[in-house]
């Protein structure tokens, strides 16, 4: 298990040679605003406990949350997992909450923010929810995630051309996270953030999980019942806790 000390309000761990960083939430508005002064590509992750072990799979995958300017662990697991090969506490975010902090972090300071995904009645909800809960914030742009793909260049010429500090990523996009990666030049400058069912949370279309039921990590069994495949993922988990203790006992 690697640590590696990339500023004063961050740490980047290594788990499983997946990167997932350790921040605390007091200090995640400072480190956004520090992002924002520099001129380049932000990409930011909301990593699960299935994404970690996807990224151990998949080299494309893999490579894009290595190149992240911030990666959020989501799961409790990985939380449970840092402190069992490092002794470090970590902090885990809720998605939908993660989004609010930024968009008030952004809000505070008069920022800008595009939103790429959903259908057009959710996408539209979505728009009219932000601006009311976050009136200071701009809404630079929209843009259905279901567009064609001779549209695409038109697309992120508009998202480059306004300059969004957030690019807010949801659900019809083709690729999803891969997205980014693939245009994450032709994109411009500023963060760009992927969340599946974000757009259909904004318009309450979607409930998302109870506090009492993240913090105890028993937000994946609601997703169990919804989709009764997801039942089998109790196999990666426990293969994920077999690498944990091999780690432990045999990995320096």
């Amino acid at each position: 298990m690697e640590i590696k000390q990339t500023d004063e309000i961050r740490q980047r761990v290594n788990l499983l040679k997946v990167p997932v960083d350790i921040i605390s939430p007091e200090h995640l508005g400072d480190f956004v605003y520090d992002l924002l002064k520099e001129e380049k590509e932000h990409n930011i992750v909301l990593l699960s406990l299935w994404d970690l072990l996807r990224a151990r799979r998949s080299g494309e995958y893999r490579s894009y949350i290595t190149r992240a300017s911030l990666v959020i662990p989501i799961s409790k697991s990985l939380i449970s997992g840092i402190k069992f090969l490092t002794g470090k506490k970590a902090f885990r975010y809720m998605p939908f909450d993660f989004i609010v902090s930024m968009l008030t972090i952004l809000e505070n300071r008069e920022m800008s923010c595009y939103l790429l995904g959903g259908r057009t009645k959710v996408l539209l909800k979505t728009e009219k929810n932000i601006k009311q809960t976050f009136p200071k914030l701009r809404i630079v742009g929209r843009f259905t995630g279901n567009f064609r793909k001779q549209d695409e260049a038109t697309i992120i010429k508009a998202i480059k051309k306004s300059s969004p500090s957030l690019l807010l990523v949801g659900k019809g996009v083709r690729g999803r996270e891969r997205w980014i990666a693939r245009n994450n030049i032709t994109l411009g400058y500023g963060m760009r953030l992927w969340c599946s069912d974000i757009f259909d949370v904004f318009a309450e279309k979607k409930k998302h999980p109870s506090r009492s039921s993240f913090d105890k990590g028993l937000e994946c069994i609601g997703y169990c019942f919804q989709n009764p495949l997801k039942f089998f993922r109790i196999f990666p988990y426990i293969g994920y806790k077999f690498l944990l203790l091999f780690n432990k006992l045999f990995v320096k």
